[in-house]
């Protein structure tokens, strides 16, 4: 039997996955709705702190209207904001702190989705002023992707915070923030939410490791390896769908 080429093989099973993979079939309310209730669950929104913004295709952006907890968030809590914060759909008032997502928006025509939150082991390990390591295969896909701001600029209500945060994420997905949290920023949806669910457990997993010894670092090769094959769209969108149809099985009312 002669031998077949790996990248061939590669090639032939990313197209198998693209195809048979159940990637859901939600619009982008709902899916904004699916990404605060699973974060929700993931113990990411213990308080009115986090946001999740969408740019749609009209410069207009998509979010949850302020003091509505992701574990409250519906398709029809869901607003629609101009780039300057005013309510152009929807009723309640825009989170303020959605002002540094928009400086990220100008900086990164490839952004089309900002979640920020400040979850229990991402807060933990941004009080350490240590960065997020990549010592285990379920944190490769933030290999060379995930920038670290060292200090707190203090709130993000304002345009120098919105500056010094945007400047800070540079062309990485995510970046995590001393004192404070994390966010992600993606072209999608569905890699946002993914990443932010990828992020809590990568800080888990590191907090748990350094209480045992010395974290010992993946190879930088097999790192970006993994890193790219576990951030191929399909690889993405059907673990969104995975989480989003635990959401529905719980609280089918996120839909509506």
């Amino acid at each position: 039997m002669s031998e077949q080429d790996p990248n061939k093989v590669n090639d032939g099973l990313v197209d198998e996955m693209a195809r048979k993979l159940d990637q859901g079939a939600w619009d982008s309310r709902q899916k904004i709705a699916l990404t605060c209730r699973m974060l929700a669950h993931e113990g990411h929104s213990e308080t009115l702190a986090g946001q999740i913004t969408v740019r749609e295709s009209d410069g207009t952006f998509l979010t949850t209207a302020m003091a509505y907890g992701f574990d409250e968030a519906t398709r029809s809590n869901v607003i629609r904001i101009d780039d300057e914060m005013n309510v152009i759909e929807g009723r309640g008032m825009a989170n303020p702190a959605i002002r540094f997502h928009l400086w990220i928006y100008r900086r990164r025509p490839d952004v089309n989705c900002i979640v920020h939150t400040h979850p229990p082991y991402v807060n933990a390990l941004s009080m350490t002023g240590r960065p997020l390591e990549v010592a285990h295969m379920d944190a490769t896909p933030f290999h060379d992707d995930c920038a670290f701001l060292r200090e707190w600029p203090g709130l993000p209500i304002g345009d120098s915070e919105g500056e010094i945060i945007s400047s800070a994420l540079g062309n990485k997905r995510v970046i995590l923030l001393a004192n404070h949290g994390f966010l992600a920023a993606t072209s999608s949806l569905e890699e946002s939410a993914y990443l932010s669910v990828l992020i809590e457990r990568a800080a888990r997993g590191q907090i748990l490791a350094q209480s045992l010894g010395e974290l010992q670092p993946i190879d930088p090769e097999r790192a970006k390896e993994s890193h790219d094959f576990l951030l191929l769209p399909s690889i993405v969108k059907s673990s969104f769908a995975l989480f989003a149809r635990r959401v529905v099985k719980r609280e089918p009312d996120v839909l509506f």
